[in-house]
């Protein structure tokens, strides 16, 4: 069995950082909370993680730009 998208209930820590590795390993990801501003607050924390792999050179600017479209609120 083949998983190619999967959906994440709680955009948390927990939920966003299970989002930000299915995201990774190229599954698109469906991101869902309570409210919008909690899903954003998520894909936020998302971004902050992915910037810092890049300044410290475990990340390409590609490999962050791959990642973002893969994310569906």
């Amino acid at each position: 069995m083949h998983i190619r998208q999967l959906a994440v209930i709680g955009a948390g820590q927990m939920g966003s950082g299970i989002a930000q590795v299915m995201a990774q390993e190229g599954k698109t990801v469906f991101l869902y909370d309570i409210t919008e501003a909690c899903v954003l607050k998520g894909i936020g924390r998302i971004e902050k993680n992915l910037t810092r792999d890049l300044a410290k050179g475990r990340k390409t600017k590609e490999k962050k730009k791959q990642y973002f479209p893969k994310f569906t609120r």
